[in-house]
């Protein structure tokens, strides 16, 4: 190039990307968003027991498909990662996969094994729990002959932190009332199904969830009221929708609504859980509703299970301690 010449685009391009490579951008790694392990299966019938076996343990259902070539059946979780090992000991499954409460893992995996094959095979897929050197309770499961997969557990969460009382996230044995507004159904509609399926998913009995539905989101406070005074549900879940381009008084009815079912919470000591969405467009009400920004319903529904649970741990805590006094 001649000093003084206007440097060509194609040079630009090529020093602009051996500045990336040598140097990357700071916010590179803001960019990853999550990472997927495909697992082919050698035959359709090992596809549809994995997916029976995986279906059981609670993993949030990704969007399936099934074309002329191939299907596939995505199982999310919350947090994913990709490991590089060096010394892996021999016979231990290449995927993990962290837990809770490994011993309720463990009993509904056993469930599905003896299902599943039979009485002489099923102990043989899987293995005993096991104290690791990581510091970590661990079990592998093998539901189809060479496919073997991890569950596990810390041994200390916590990590040393101090012990916090929180509610669990099962709800068998819990009675429900969700009260949706029938007012923008479009968006209302997709926030029901995914409280439902929250609370079946874990572990609610269907004649123990009861929908009400109320015209519209101000009527909310008052059907959640009344029904949380019979006490005949441990928990309510509210869903409705509120658009501030439709509703001129939208700040007045969204204070009203809130406060009403606030203080029916605080008045009648049933958790009530709050799914009324307040967006400024119709598509962040769709965004909020399951498509972007996952389901506010399921997380409503979620929150009221773990309310639900807590009240219990307390009340019981306080039972115990009472009893205790001499």
């Amino acid at each position: 190039m001649r000093t003084g010449s206007k440097p060509s685009g194609r040079s630009i391009a090529v020093t602009q990307q051996i500045l990336w490579m040598t140097s990357p951008p700071d916010n590179l790694r803001y960019m990853i968003k999550g990472i997927t392990l495909v697992r082919p299966s050698s035959t359709p019938a090992v596809y549809d027991t994995l997916v029976s076996f995986f279906s059981v343990l609670g993993f949030e259902d990704g969007k399936s498909w099934d074309d002329e070539a191939s299907r596939g059946r995505p199982f999310l979780a919350p947090l994913g990662n990709l490991e590089f090992v060096d010394g892996m000991v021999r016979g231990e499954a290449d995927t993990f996969i962290e837990v809770t409460q490994l011993d309720v893992v463990r009993d509904v995996v056993e469930r599905w094994l003896a299902k599943h094959l039979s009485a002489a095979e099923a102990p043989n897929r899987l293995s005993e729990t096991t104290e690791t050197h990581w510091k970590s309770r661990v079990f592998t499961a093998e539901p189809v002959p060479g496919v073997k997969f991890a569950f596990w557990e810390w041994m200390d969460p916590l990590k040393g932190k101090p012990v916090a009382l929180t509610g669990d996230l099962s709800a068998e044995g819990m009675k429900f009332a969700i009260v949706v507004a029938r007012w923008n159904a479009v968006i209302t509609d997709r926030l029901l199904e995914g409280a439902l399926d929250c609370l079946y998913r874990s572990g609610a009995r269907k004649d123990e969830v009861h929908i009400i539905r109320v015209p519209g989101a101000w009527e909310i406070p008052s059907a959640a009221r009344k029904i949380a005074e019979t006490k005949l549900v441990d928990g309510i879940i509210t869903l409705g929708l509120l658009l501030r381009g439709e509703t001129a008084h939208y700040e007045a009815i969204y204070n009203e609504v809130s406060r009403g079912i606030g203080q029916s919470q605080q008045e009648t000591g049933i958790p009530h859980a709050f799914g009324v969405l307040t967006c400024e467009t119709l598509e962040q009400a769709l965004d909020r509703a399951g498509l972007k920004a996952g389901n506010k319903g399921f997380e409503a529904a979620s929150a009221a299970i773990e309310m639900v649970s807590l009240h219990r741990k307390v009340a019981l805590q306080a039972s115990e301690k009472a009893e205790a006094k001499p």
